[in-house]
């Protein structure tokens, strides 16, 4: 879902947007940047490790003042992805990020925490994201600027 939250970004002008796993951040991209959005898949109800342990040794980057969102997949329904959303979203608290979803304040669809996608539903699940891509890059202009 990664590329499909990276196509709703990158709808907005003037919005430069990169992609990493967590063991290949661009560390000038990611300071630099005004908004960072992280996906995570979930696993036994909550985020994966690697993301916790990223966020645990994260100390290097400056995610103060930055737009944090957050996204994740789930094997179903009732898979845990409102725990990992919530998870990922204290620790971009903890790291003085501005969190930011869209809630109900864009309309339909109400992305309440982040967007999620479900395995059996991809194409909702797709649509979800990509709204949510072109929200958080909207937020970042209407913050940042372009």
């Amino acid at each position: 879902m990664a590329e499909v939250v990276k196509s709703g970004l990158e709808t907005v002008p003037g919005v430069e947007v990169g992609i990493f796993s967590l063991d290949a951040v661009d560390d000038e991209f990611l300071n630099e940047s005004k908004a960072v959005v992280f996906g995570t898949p979930t696993y036994f109800a909550n985020t994966c490790w690697q993301l916790k342990k990223w966020f645990d040794q994260s100390h290097e980057y400056n995610l103060g003042g930055k737009l944090g969102a957050v996204f994740a997949t789930a094997n179903g329904l009732q898979g845990g992805a409102h725990t990992a959303l919530s998870t990922v979203i204290d620790h971009l608290v903890t790291k003085g990020m501005l969190v930011y979803s869209s809630g109900t304040g864009c309309g339909r669809p109400y992305i309440h925490l982040g967007a999620v996608a479900i395995q059996g539903h991809y194409e909702q699940g797709e649509s979800l994201c990509y709204i949510f891509g072109q929200r958080i890059a909207q937020k970042a202009v209407e913050l940042f600027g372009a």
